[in-house]
């Protein structure tokens, strides 16, 4: 699948929520990633930054697209 990921976080943790997400995808611009990725993957990207990330100031949104056409 094809993931857009955007965050808005707290300036004490956007370093580790970029190290994060370099792991899985490709940086695209300041606080944008994509890339193609796994299920797998992506849930374990989640669990890493949610696990980082505070609920009540930071917001990470993932766009997922399911890359699978009928030719």
């Amino acid at each position: 699948m094809f993931v857009i990921v955007t965050y808005d976080v707290n300036e004490k943790r956007v370093n580790k929520v970029r190290k994060i997400l370099k792991k899985y995808l490709t940086w695209v611009q300041n606080s944008v990633f994509e890339g193609e990725i796994t299920y797998g993957k992506l849930e374990k990207c989640k669990r890493e930054l949610f696990s980082v990330i505070e609920k009540d100031e930071d917001s990470v949104y993932f766009y997922e697209h399911s890359c699978n056409e009928r030719k």
